[in-house]
């Protein structure tokens, strides 16, 4: 591949993805906090193990049309983080993602703060105070509509079977606690 012909001409990502491109945006901003506090704290092997995870995210990514420039970001961050682990293999991919100069002497990638909040939170489910399953909902979901899904996921909904609620406690962003009898 030519210099200045590879995905970092593909331009910045645009605010309004789809839900799978936006998941990549966000992994890679996860992934570059989260190595560079291992690499501060000297937790290097929680580091590459971050960076691992992180390639199994990009499995598969597409590197044309929408997804180009969200490739680009994502490619470019995996390429920087792994720098100071492998610099020669960093240096390689930085010349063939198409970056001029040395990727040793390119700033560290800056965090998106925004990428780092998620937007949902798993809720354990205890039925009689034995943990039966778990929720994802969202972060502003109301208490109805976890109780709603807590009832409704199928291995609590098996432990329901043929009793009926006598109170549903639910403790927002912590747990569901069903008592049943």
């Amino acid at each position: 591949m030519e210099k200045g012909r590879g995905l970092a001409s593909a331009g910045q990502p645009s605010d309004d993805l789809p839900e799978a491109l936006l998941g990549i945006r966000k992994a890679a901003h996860r992934t570059a906090a989260g190595v560079t506090a291992d690499i501060e704290h000297f937790r290097f092997n929680k580091a590459i193990a971050r960076l691992y995870e992180f390639l199994g995210t990009l499995k598969g990514l597409k590197t044309e049309g929408d997804a180009a420039p969200v490739a680009a970001e994502a490619l470019t961050f995996l390429t920087q983080l792994t720098a100071p682990f492998m610099p020669h293999l960093a240096e390689e991919c930085w010349e063939l993602l198409g970056h001029d100069g040395l990727c040793c002497d390119a700033a560290w990638p800056s965090v998106n703060e925004t990428f780092l909040e998620d937007d949902t939170v798993t809720l354990p489910v205890q039925v009689n105070g034995k943990r039966r399953g778990e929720i994802k909902a969202s972060k502003d979901a109301s208490k109805e509509d976890i109780e709603a899904m807590a009832l409704a996921q199928p291995d609590v909904a098996r432990f329901m079977e043929g009793k009926t609620v006598r109170k549903l406690i639910v403790v927002p962003g912590r747990i569901v606690n069903v008592v049943a009898g």
